[in-house]
């Protein structure tokens, strides 16, 4: 029932997209798993370690889509929720560590050991077991959106002022983070990590794995943003984000349709964040930078807000571009990254699927005329 609800709540365009994630997403493992090592149609393990992080950066930015593009929600502080989800699952592989780390103490982290704690701190118990923490990625970062957007929405707290909450939110715990005795590695952050599941995290399988994983959580979130923007619920939140008084005037209760999205889009960010730790090996407090939650709201920027398939589009954009000009301009790239903005800015408003719809428009409106 649930799958029929989501497939029935997206339309034809967004259902082409879902299903090019999914080939994206089984095609290039296929050779790996089927195939002896060594065969010319295997993909390289670090292909599928970079594209699994874009994937994990195209859900983070379809979470910001959802509450910024369909809900007028300017949020600057969303790396907070994927960072969360981020260090949930890197406390679950850091115990699995267990006495292979470099102080050999099957309970403590190698950290806790060189900072001299005696015992396990109280939050890390239960971090043992995989499902544990798979469901803290989602209650944690959900419950501070929860309490984050109580305040705010109860409170009317809109527009830069909300945009300046959320990004002072994560500023706050990137410092709280960099302590040391928080307990969960200060400025080194988490790293080392052995395996997953019991599979080695730095075997090609499991590189796959994860990939698919990543592959088939963007694909999900795609159904479910789809299926939620495109309902009665989805009409009213567009309805508030265009016209928040009349809405009020008319007896809806707004803040309600803010929280609810404001915590489905946390959680959706922590579970991407989640996925991207394992990929890339490593967790710290950087994660929670200013810098890059204002980045992903570019992402959303530069392929275009309110259309589900634009922050795909300009995460994988955006990223490539940044990978590219890191080898090719390691001294201009993050001018020729600027410029990039900046010219989407100022000529591509609603950014590159906008551009591509306005041309679609373009060549389809004669051949409408010449046939009347």
């Amino acid at each position: 029932m649930i799958a029929r609800f989501l497939w029935k709540g997206v339309d034809r365009r967004l259902r082409w997209l879902i299903a090019l994630v999914l080939a994206a997403g089984i095609v290039p493992v296929l050779p790996d798993l089927l195939l002896p090592a060594g065969s010319a149609l295997h993909v390289p393990a670090w292909v599928l370690q970079l594209v699994g992080k874009y994937l994990c950066y195209a859900a983070l930015a379809l979470a910001i889509d959802l509450v910024w593009g369909y809900c007028g929600i300017l949020t600057l502080g969303h790396a907070a929720f994927f960072a969360l989800g981020g260090y949930c699952m890197g406390m679950y592989l850091m115990r699995q560590i267990g006495s292979r780390g470099v102080y050999g103490n099957p309970v403590l982290p190698d950290f806790m050991v060189f900072l001299n704690y005696k015992e396990l701190p109280w939050f890390w118990h239960g971090f043992d077991q995989f499902w544990f923490a798979a469901v803290m990625v989602l209650i944690v970062p959900s419950a501070l959106a929860l309490a984050l957007g109580w305040f705010a929405f109860r409170s009317r707290v809109t527009g830069v002022y909300l945009s300046i909450i959320t990004q002072a939110m994560t500023f706050a715990l990137m410092l709280a983070f960099f302590r040391n005795d928080m307990g969960l590695g200060g400025n080194n952050g988490m790293t080392d990590f052995k395996d997953i599941l019991g599979f080695p995290l730095q075997a090609d399988g499991t590189r796959a794995a994860l990939y698919l994983a990543s592959a088939l959580m963007l694909a999900l979130f795609l159904a479910i943003s789809g299926a939620v923007v495109g309902s009665r619920f989805g009409k009213a939140l567009t309805a508030v984000r265009d016209a928040e008084s009349r809405m009020r005037f008319l007896g809806y209760r707004v803040e309600g349709y803010k929280l609810f999205v404001f915590v489905l889009s946390a959680a959706m960010a922590g579970i991407a964040g989640a996925l991207y730790v394992p990929q890339v090996g490593i967790i710290n407090p950087s994660e929670f930078a200013p810098g890059n939650s204002i980045e992903a709201v570019l992402w959303v920027a530069v392929g275009g807000r309110g259309t589900l398939i634009g922050p795909v589009v300009g995460a994988f954009l955006v990223n490539w571009a940044k990978t590219y000009l890191t080898g090719a301009l390691p001294e201009a790239w993050l001018f020729a990254l600027a410029g990039l903005f900046v010219a989407v800015t100022l000529f591509l408003p609603k950014g590159v699927v906008g551009l591509w719809t306005q041309l679609r428009t373009g060549r389809a409106r004669p051949v409408r005329t010449a046939t009347t």
